[in-house]
């Protein structure tokens, strides 16, 4: 045989034996088709809507400041309709203890607002919650921190980890305020930092959709804002946390304002 002849025959057979090779070790279609397949993302989370789209059916506010349109919770202050005191969208089906909340948001510039949870309301003003807030505000100066309405004011600013204590001293008739400097609660110890305040506000979108997060376990409180921890509380006061209450959406009084939810659920973790 030439030898031209005999080295062609042997690179076609070198050829076909490679082949042969890859197709014993490549995985059948179907194998590759079932390593990638996974579960919903709402089979995985087990979270469960409680806004319907349509209507606030399980939830009680002044509706004179809350609709529903197009498929969002809408909170709306405007200039023939101020709002003398802070007042929220209260969740009426129960009072979650250990959960995960997840909400989208949009809120004008001049919008103040936030999630509160493990709260109580009060019967002294209308539609008024006391209690941890996931705190929002249409400039993102706020957004993301841990603020405890009408109580103990600023547990941990955005950025911040904190663990929260009671006072030293045991004289109560002093009361909260006594405690609070700055408009936050200074029995509070910042052991580590999650990131600059200001490199965390870039993650938020203004006057666009975003989404909060909140991871709510035991005394850990975590904010999160498009999957970034924001704040993280671990909360030691046993004096003064709560360890259940109601869920609701805020409009804080000041100028006129419109803040928006909408995909709103609840994972119950007890």
């Amino acid at each position: 045989m030439p030898i031209k002849t005999s080295l062609l025959f042997l690179l076609m057979q070198a050829f076909l034996f490679s082949l042969l090779l890859f197709s014993c070790q490549a995985p059948s279609t179907e194998a590759a088709e079932q390593s990638e397949s996974v579960e919903t993302p709402a089979a995985a989370e087990g979270f469960v809507s409680i806004f319907d789209g349509e209507s606030l059916s399980g939830w009680e506010g002044d509706l004179d400041y809350w609709r529903v349109e197009n498929g969002t919770i809408i909170g709306e202050i405007t200039a023939e309709n101020p709002l003398q005191a802070n007042s929220f969208l209260i969740w009426q089906n129960g009072e979650p203890k250990n959960f995960e909340f997840k909400a989208e948001f949009r809120i004008s510039e001049s919008g103040n607002s936030g999630v509160n949870y493990r709260s109580e309301q009060l019967d002294t003003i209308p539609f008024a919650l006391r209690g941890y807030q996931a705190d929002i505000d249409g400039r993102n100066r706020y957004t993301g921190q841990n603020y405890e309405e009408r109580k103990r004011t600023t547990l941990a600013y955005r950025g911040q980890k904190t663990i929260v204590t009671s006072p030293d001293d045991s004289d109560v008739s002093k009361g909260l305020r006594a405690h609070v400097e700055k408009n936050a609660w200074q029995p509070t110890e910042v052991v580590s930092s999650l990131g600059e305040s200001d490199s965390l506000q870039t993650h938020i979108k203004p006057e666009d959709w975003n989404e909060i997060h909140l991871v709510i376990e035991g005394n850990r409180l975590q904010h999160y804002v498009n999957g970034v921890l924001m704040s993280e509380v671990t909360d030691e006061d046993q004096q003064n946390r709560a360890m259940e209450g109601l869920l609701g959406l805020q409009i804080h009084r000041g100028p006129p304002m419109k803040v928006e939810y909408r995909n709103i659920k609840l994972m119950n973790n007890d």
